[in-house]
């Protein structure tokens, strides 16, 4: 089998185990086990994407435009004093 190939096979193996976990899980509501089991499957998929260099999920940060960089520039601004 060439590379693609195994990497398919092992996200279909993926999507497989999630799909046999999700009626698992509905037993056992949001019990800290079953969240357990659903970020294990999670970092598979992202192992896999890691591991095979394909682009992870993005994530979403709400307030990245709003804070920029993170600093806090005081009342004033920055060089500026207060009176």
């Amino acid at each position: 089998m060439s590379l693609e190939q195994d990497v398919a096979a092992a996200r279909g193996a993926v999507d497989a185990l999630e799909r046999a976990c999700v009626p698992l899980t509905r037993y056992f509501g949001d019990s800290v086990d079953a969240r357990r089991l659903r970020i294990d499957v999670a970092r598979l998929r992202d192992d896999l994407a890691l591991l095979c260099g394909a682009p992870s999920r993005a994530t979403y940060e709400p307030f990245a435009t709003v804070y920029g960089d993170g600093d806090d520039e005081g009342i004033g601004g920055s060089g500026r004093t207060r009176r």
